[in-house]
């Protein structure tokens, strides 16, 4: 099983692995690949709800509601923004011109088609924080929040910016991966501080995971 980060009444949470869905596909009786909801239901014994989800490739801190009660407040955090979402992703080197520890605001038109992202005039509007960590050997490591809930926001924006994330092919990535069936993006930390019931409903003000340094050695 993934790791089990937190858990109590009205919410599970755990380190969603890479190379496994978040929630089961459309045709799921058709789809052999590992779901992590389905997964722990199981384990668990218990009904739970998706409120949101991580790409299939990436890893990090997924949110599961126990209630349909903690389901429909929860999934009003998101939906209103109100939960801070931070990433942590290895990509290829930047560009000279990138300098460390300044923020960045990026913001684009998306639409999603049949497997990735891409930019129209009257796409939905995608906005990124990103702050370039620190340049390494070979690639650089980037701390990325996305303001918006966009598909694939975090994936594209990297590739449309010159330096794809490691092991994302989909988006022009030609180094390898060095985690099977993952990319070097991972989701780090969901910051609560803002969202209302978040003490009624028992829920810690973040909720973190070892760094995207830490895991990608593994």
């Amino acid at each position: 099983m993934a790791m089990q980060l937190f858990e109590n009444t009205n919410f599970l949470v755990v380190d969603k692995r890479a190379g496994f869905l978040s929630v089961p596909s459309r045709l799921r009786d058709q789809d052999s690949r590992p779901c992590e909801i389905t997964e722990w239901s199981k384990n668990k014994q218990i009904r739970l709800w998706a409120i949101h989800r991580l790409d299939e490739e990436v890893s990090g801190v997924l949110l599961l509601a126990r209630t349909p009660e903690a389901h429909r407040i929860a999934n009003a955090w998101f939906e209103n923004r109100l939960v801070r979402k931070s990433y942590e992703a290895f990509t290829e080197p930047a560009e000279e011109s990138f300098k460390p520890n300044e923020k960045l605001i990026w913001k684009s038109k998306l639409l999603r088609g049949k497997k990735r992202a891409y930019e129209k005039d009257f796409g939905k509007e995608a906005i990124t924080e990103a702050v370039l960590l620190k340049k390494e050997t070979g690639k650089s490591l980037w701390s990325l929040s996305p303001l918006t809930g966009r598909s694939h926001q975090l994936r594209f924006e990297m590739a449309k910016h010159g330096f794809p994330i490691l092991g994302d092919e989909l988006y022009g990535s030609k180094s390898a991966s060095v985690v099977s069936g993952a990319i070097a993006l991972r989701a780090v930390e969901l910051d609560f501080s803002r969202c209302l019931e978040r003490e009624r409903l028992g829920l810690p003000e973040k909720l973190t995971v070892t760094s995207l340094t830490d895991w990608w050695k593994e």
